[in-house]
């Protein structure tokens, strides 16, 4: 009776190898008309169609359901003991793949912006900051986000540690910290923004406006995306959900916030305060 149950939820015969073999899941089709309905509803709205306010939020809503039921189905597969020590070793190495796409993503606009920085193209005069831009003083929001982020990176240390420890309850109040310590980021960020805005640092002011805005608000949705990944751990651990020995998703949470931190480490230093203060102009044109 159990062979033909195991039969019966698999839909093959049981394997003589530690991969899980996954279920037939909608998840992936249901994803892939998620994105394009995003991406239509982003075009729509870049063109100023007619009805894009509909199609973007089916497609904002559509990803986020299908985040919401893959992941679930992740966890119900885990809890059901499908992931064994060969599946979690193979689920941390496709973080730490993606982490690794994630550097190479970001390397891309510290490079624009290096090269804009230190080798700009000498078609026409130009100057570094473009006239009439001030950029943000480094030592004003953006040091008082990074001591934050600092002290983020700590509290989900902590309930990584808690979590190894059995102590899950400690583990969600310190998640819930890393969480808000996050929300708080985010908001120091957008109140920049509408300063910088206003006093004229737009996208469009040269390659110094756009590599600025591409890369921290680039940076500020991974913030945004890894205090989402948190509030589903401290929910799970809340719920008792980690064990010592067995907790992939919160250890997949605290690499990827872990890597957040240290991209603005180097925003800061780089952006904020090198760029901030570098100061240069040319007239040489060919």
């Amino acid at each position: 009776m159990a062979a033909s149950t195991d039969v019966a939820h698999h839909g093959h015969e049981k394997p003589n190898h530690p991969y899980h073999l996954v279920d037939p899941s909608p998840w992936p089709f249901i994803g892939a008309f998620s994105g394009l309905l995003f991406v239509l509803g982003m075009v729509a709205w870049m063109h100023s169609w007619t009805g894009w306010p509909v199609l973007l939020a089916l497609g904002v809503l559509a990803i986020l359901y299908t985040m919401y039921g893959w992941w679930r189905d992740v966890i119900k597969e885990s809890r059901r003991g499908d992931h064994n020590e060969t599946v979690n070793f193979g689920l941390r190495l496709g973080m730490a793949l993606f982490i690794t796409s994630e550097v190479l993503f970001f390397f891309a606009f510290f490079w624009a912006f290096f090269w804009g920085a230190l080798y700009p193209p000498q078609l026409v005069p130009q100057s570094w900051p473009p006239a009439g831009i001030h950029p943000i003083p480094a030592f004003d929001i953006p040091f008082l986000n990074t001591l934050i982020l600092l002290l983020s990176g700590t509290t989900v240390t902590w309930a990584h540690h808690c979590v190894r420890e059995g102590d899950n309850r400690t583990a969600a109040k310190a998640l819930w910290l890393t969480v808000l310590l996050g929300a708080i980021f985010t908001s120091f960020q957008v109140y920049e923004y509408f300063h910088a805005v206003h006093e004229g640092l737009t996208i469009k002011s040269g390659i110094f406006g756009s590599t600025f805005y591409m890369a921290t608000g680039f940076h500020g949705f991974h913030v945004f995306v890894g205090t989402m990944f948190l509030l589903v751990c401290a929910v799970r651990a809340a719920a008792l959900q980690f064990a010592p020995e067995k907790h992939v998703g919160l250890e997949a949470a605290a690499w990827y916030w872990h890597f957040v931190d240290v991209v603005w480490l180097f925003l800061f230093v780089s952006v904020y305060w090198w760029g901030g203060n570098l100061s240069w102009a040319t007239t040489t044109t060919w």
